[in-house]
């Protein structure tokens, strides 16, 4: 039965992908109904129904006693104006939660359970207790290739699809992506400014970073606007060819998203929710031809040669059942690409190499122009082999950065950029010696506690690479914080490891490009 009607309370509380409820504990409906704290409710208005997950209060300036509190995601869900009464029951267990009972005992889901299961998550039916109970236990016992097919399949039927129809005439809509891990490899950036001004569609959607320093959304965002609703997405594509965008306002693959909320507090990305993660929104965003980069390295996601080739059969088997068409390139994940760690010292590289300003890092060019090339090959009317030249002469030209531009207008330029953090601090080489190793994690974490990418201008600047020789007391790098208490933190972690590794140039070899597989 239901609870007395009460008014609804809009509570200024990002809950970030949850609905929250606040009832006051004085609240008759609280005694009467027996609701305890992290309870799951059930929401009704205008015949709308939403599930909560409640929180009790105790001071009358978040909610009085006869009004129903809702966070901003619960309320932008209701729909339903501020003042509005509501009714509060207790709500049923999502019909997939047996699937996921199953799965958490470490049963293996078939297609019809992935797809309740998803069908659940993208309707906010499940708490983030729950989500992290299955991204928990994705993790640990991990899904076979079939269960990876299905929920891939089951987190594009949730959400929505963009159809190029006609624009493409029966030719490739390409995508580049790669599975993170290695601060700094804002290739994307360059790859779809070369890519779509040879004339192909390129529609990039990208999310925020999960556990690094910064993604390619984040750094894209201090060039131009990157929370493109749908229409306005599809119609930028049809002008500019392509787009660099966050996924999470176009509504592509919107279960992914909500899973990600939960993965990036717990600093988990399985390589089954990874590959059903990029695949669903590059299938989603319409594209028929991704290129996957695959980074290995001692301190990259993927840390041998075996576990690389796995994963890239795990993609390859997903994206044949899904017909998308996939190139996967592991490539070498030894060091950070680039000179900048962070939104804005990333954005720097990417105009430094588009504008072939002499200070661009080379590697960043490098891998750049070899990825882009891949995807240029995906054009029948370009034969195998020649996709380097042509990427590298539209580089060269002038016609990337025309197109980047024309990519930055269309999506709306910042007009006041994010300025670089202004409290800097330089970490020194305690002894001379060659660089040998760089440890991704290490500096990718001092990046994150320096403020990136919740702060843009803060970050790493490298100044220094493997195979560099370095004098003692040389600066490593340099931090860059907005706070001081950001920039005390990073310094602090730094000074117990800078995450450099020094010897004499005997000690071991400067690591090679990773062979194109």
């Amino acid at each position: 039965m239901d609870t007395p009607a009460l008014r609804i309370r809009r509570v200024g509380i990002d809950t970030w992908r949850e609905n929250v409820a606040y009832l006051h504990r004085n609240c008759p409906v609280v005694r009467a109904a027996g609701f305890q704290a992290l309870a799951k409710v059930a929401v009704r208005a205008n015949g709308k129904t939403i599930a909560a997950v409640l929180n009790v209060v105790d001071d009358d300036r978040i909610v009085e006693a006869c009004e129903l509190g809702l966070s901003e995601d619960a309320f932008a869900r209701l729909q339903v104006a501020e003042g509005h009464d509501v009714q509060v029951a207790h709500a049923e267990a999502p019909a997939s939660i047996a699937a996921l009972h199953r799965k958490i005992a470490g049963e293996r889901l078939d297609r019809a359970d992935l797809f309740a299961l998803i069908q659940d998550v993208a309707q906010a039916r499940y708490s983030k207790i729950e989500l992290a109970a299955f991204v928990v236990a994705t993790h640990q016992t991990g899904l076979d290739r079939d269960e990876v097919w299905h929920l891939t399949e089951a987190m594009i039927s949730v959400g929505r699809r963009l159809d190029w129809g006609t624009q493409v005439r029966g030719g490739p809509v390409v995508d580049k992506h790669c599975i993170g891990g290695i601060p700094g490899n804002r290739t994307s950036m360059l790859v779809v400014p070369i890519v779509t001004a040879h004339g192909m569609l390129c529609p990039k959607t990208s999310s925020r970073a999960i556990t690094s320093p910064a993604g390619t959304a984040d750094t894209m965002e201090v060039l131009a606007e990157v929370a493109l609703p749908f229409e306005k997405l599809a119609a930028i594509v049809r002008e500019t060819n392509g787009c660099l965008a966050w996924g999470g306002t176009a509504d592509l693959s919107p279960a992914d998203d909500i899973l990600i909320s939960v993965e990036r507090p717990l600093a988990l990305d399985s390589p089954g929710q990874m590959v059903a993660s990029i695949l669903s929104k590059k299938i989603a965003a319409g594209s028929t031809h991704l290129v996957l980069d695959i980074p290995m390295g001692p301190s990259a996601k993927v840390r041998s040669m075996a576990e690389a080739q796995r994963l890239k059969k795990l993609f390859e088997f997903v994206a044949g059942r899904l017909n998308l068409q996939l190139d996967a390139v592991i490539s070498d994940g030894s060091q950070p690409i680039g000179s900048g760690i962070g939104p804005v010292l990333e954005a720097r590289d990417v105009m430094r190499v588009l504008r072939n300003d002499p200070a661009a890092p080379a590697d960043l060019r490098q891998k750049a122009l070899l990825l882009a090339g891949r995807m240029i090959e995906f054009d029948p009317d370009v034969r195998g082999g020649d996709g380097w030249r042509i990427a590298r002469d539209i580089l060269e030209s002038g016609r990337a950065l025309a197109q980047m531009q024309a990519i930055i207008e269309a999506q709306g330029r910042r007009t006041q950029p994010p300025a670089l953090g202004e409290m800097t601090h330089e970490v020194l080489a305690e002894a001379g010696g060659t660089v040998q190793s760089i440890d991704n994690l290490r500096l990718a974490r001092i990046a994150r506690l320096a403020g990136a990418p919740q702060v843009p201008g803060a970050g790493v600047d490298l100044l220094v690479k493997v195979g560099d020789s370095v004098a003692a007391g040389q600066a490593l790098y340099r931090l860059h914080a907005q706070y001081e208490t950001d920039l005390r933190f990073a310094r602090d972690l730094a000074r117990k490891d800078s995450g450099y590794r020094l010897g004499t140039a005997h000690d071991g070899d400067r690591p090679g490009e990773a062979e194109a597989a």
